[in-house]
């Protein structure tokens, strides 16, 4: 099966920055989480899956369209099957709520104005107030409104849940693991909030200075992987164990000790019991990859 949304050796060249060689791709039924630092290259690789800047190497698809073929007018009907969460609202701000349900009912053939009526009514949207007005809480749960009113088949947010109270988030995902779990569905979505991916992402894929570093199952990374704190001299046994390859040994300096990137916390756990192993976290993870020293 191909994946509904794909990159294969992604390429931009900026000055002071360049996307790498960026390959990912969610299949049907996945939720795949793109995290990494600001300025890492998410936003960049989203938009150049949209066809929204051109590539110097590479190429994207979605839903089986090129990329480039997206910006153009016989992308049009792809486009309406994909809906788009970027992290400002890009809507002119005089604009009411009700108003852009209007706007958006001539931009899209398959626009259902009863479906967007009824996500205001449900995210408390008042339809008389202006864009300007909404908070940044607001502002996103219009644009996260308006990508689903449409009934689209794939789902491409960026930082969505991003000024969300933790309970509008937790009825953003619950909306999201409803869409997803339709036939033919899938999401791409970018996060600095990682407690949301480890609630909804299938898989996690990390991005720094351009090029991809991991791209694993979520299940992996918080349920077989452990963060092992060592003292200095449980760190240098642990070390000469071999129970960590030593291409793998990734690890943290704190004043209080050394965190060890643990690929087996059960394994671990057997041969160090007496070694605090806890459950990794994405953060957790994420730092230990980007940050950590290598044995």
């Amino acid at each position: 099966m191909s994946a509904l949304i794909e990159a294969k050796g992604l390429t931009k060249h900026y000055e002071g920055f360049s996307l790498e060689n960026v390959n990912l791709a969610v299949e049907e039924g996945e939720v795949v989480g793109f995290i990494g630092q600001n300025g890492a290259g998410k936003s960049t690789t989203i938009k150049a899956l949209l066809g929204l800047i051109r590539l110097d190497g590479g190429e994207g698809q979605i839903l089986g369209t090129p990329s480039d073929e997206l910006s153009r007018a016989s992308g049009a009907a792809v486009k309406e099957r994909v809906g788009v969460v970027f992290d400002t609202v890009s809507l002119p701000g005089h604009l009411r709520v009700c108003d852009v349900g209007r706007i958006y009912r001539s931009a899209y053939a398959s626009w259902d104005a009863h479906a967007f009526d009824r996500l205001a009514r449900e995210l408390d949207l008042d339809p008389k107030k202006a864009v300007k007005d909404l908070s940044r809480g607001m502002g996103m749960k219009l644009s996260l409104a308006c990508a689903l009113a449409h009934d689209p088949q794939v789902l491409i947010l960026d930082e969505a849940t991003a000024g969300l109270d933790p309970m509008a988030r937790d009825e953003a995902l619950d909306r999201l693991r409803d869409f997803v779990a339709r036939p033919g569905r899938a999401i791409l979505m970018s996060s600095h909030i990682t407690s949301d991916l480890e609630r909804i992402a299938d898989r996690i894929v990390c991005i720094d200075a351009g090029h991809i570093v991991f791209d694993l199952p979520k299940d992996v990374i918080t349920d077989e992987t452990g963060i092992a704190r060592c003292r200095v001299a449980d760190f240098e046994r642990v070390a000469a164990s071999g129970v960590v390859p030593e291409r793998e040994l990734r690890y943290l300096r704190h004043d209080y000790g050394i965190d060890v990137l643990v690929p087996d916390r059960f394994a671990f756990a057997e041969n160090f019991p007496e070694i605090p192993c806890d459950r990794m976290t994405i953060d957790d993870y994420m730092a230990l990859t980007l940050k950590g020293g290598v044995r």
